[in-house]
């Protein structure tokens, strides 16, 4: 009678640590070794048609720069730690279908194409036969990344330094539902004009080299729902066997007691 109680206990057991095996390789991060993952360091976003760009210039007389400066007001919805959700409202140089900006008094200025600091060189180069030695401030004010799909709070966010990497927009977000796809995370990038997609393994350390792991302005994520959301929730039907299995034991354990 032991014998056969073992055999029930042990048929009853394997499913559940099988299930439970299964279940965190699908759901934990980063389950590969860090110690050799090997960082992406090619990070240098560029400027682009579109971009909307705060540019202050500073000098000694606060008189002899003023022409040079627009007064900026920003109107967003906070999230809280800088970031903001939605449609950021502010008086900037907007990058124009040319990729030029138009600047107080010096004019038009190519953009579109130059790194953040190769811009402000530009600038000082064309500003001086106007000033001494100026200091120039560019930020992005439109730096925003979309994330849709199995995470807590989907949407757009405003990125105030410009520099943000695929976990931590997933963790803006809210990170990843019980119910994402964390093996095959989406991220649509505009390339040359042209939309790209690149496919990512959030439980690999390959991430870390991955193109994406810094996302550029505009990037779209997208998390898939796993076969679980797509089938009304595996892990629901998971839990019901489990319990299933439970009362079958109890079941058989007492049948077994009685006929003892």
């Amino acid at each position: 009678m032991k014998k056969i109680l073992f055999k029930y206990l042990f048929c009853l057991t394997i499913p559940v640590i099988f299930l439970s095996c299964t279940a965190k390789k699908k759901m934990v991060y980063f389950q590969t070794p860090l110690n050799t993952a090997e960082s992406n360091k090619n990070y240098n976003p560029v400027l682009h048609t579109d971009d909307l760009l705060s540019i202050i210039v500073l000098g000694m007389d606060v008189e002899t720069v003023k022409p040079f400066n627009i007064p900026a007001q920003n109107i967003t919805n906070s999230l809280g730690g800088g970031y903001s959700q939605g449609t950021q409202t502010s008086a900037g140089y907007l990058i124009d279908a040319d990729g030029n900006i138009d600047f107080p008094v010096i004019g038009k200025i190519k953009a579109a194409g130059l790194t953040r600091s190769a811009l402000i060189d530009t600038l000082k180069g064309r500003l001086k036969p106007h000033l001494v030695n100026p200091t120039l401030i560019v930020r992005m004010l439109n730096y925003k990344v979309t994330v849709l799909g199995e995470v807590r709070n989907p949407g757009t966010f405003t990125i105030p330094n410009e520099r943000v990497t695929l976990p931590e927009a997933l963790g803006i977000a809210g990170d990843l539902l019980i119910t994402a796809k964390r093996k095959n995370v989406l991220v649509v990038r505009d390339v040359e004009g042209k939309k790209t997609e690149f496919r990512v393994d959030l439980t690999s350390k390959d991430l870390f080299s991955s193109p994406v792991y810094y996302l550029n302005q505009n990037d779209l994520v997208y998390v898939e729902p796993n076969r679980a959301k797509m089938n009304s929730s595996v892990i629901n039907q998971a839990n019901a066997s489990l319990i299933v299995s439970i009362s079958s034991l109890i079941v058989t354990v007492i049948v077994l007691i009685r006929n003892k």
